[in-house]
């Protein structure tokens, strides 16, 4: 599995990144969202493959949870099934990371 923190996210399942924490420092819309590249990369993952699914990896704390829940939500309002939307908690996890697999 391919882990990074940069902008760019091989467009394939198995496949994970990190998101900017800035993000978190605006307020933020369905544009701003997409803006990401691993947020337009990871639905173009998924959306390439039918058996593809996001996992939402987040850290313990409850503000990344929120933020976890907040991104499902933005994600589901982009037409992304929330069925094949998964969040997890990861205690080492500094930042949201979304992870594309089969």
């Amino acid at each position: 599995m391919l882990v990074f923190s940069a902008a760019i996210l091989c467009s394939f399942p198995g496949t994970a990144a990190e998101l900017a924490p800035e993000l978190w420092d605006r307020p933020r819309s369905a544009q701003v969202v997409m803006a990401q590249a691993a947020v337009r990369q990871a639905v173009a993952a998924y959306q390439a493959n039918s058996a593809a699914r996001i996992m939402i990896v987040h850290g313990p704390r409850q503000e990344a949870q929120l933020q976890a829940e907040e991104l499902r939500a933005w994600l589901v309002a982009l037409a992304v099934d929330g069925a094949r939307l998964q969040l997890r908690a990861d205690p080492l996890a500094a930042v949201l990371r979304l992870e594309v697999s089969e």
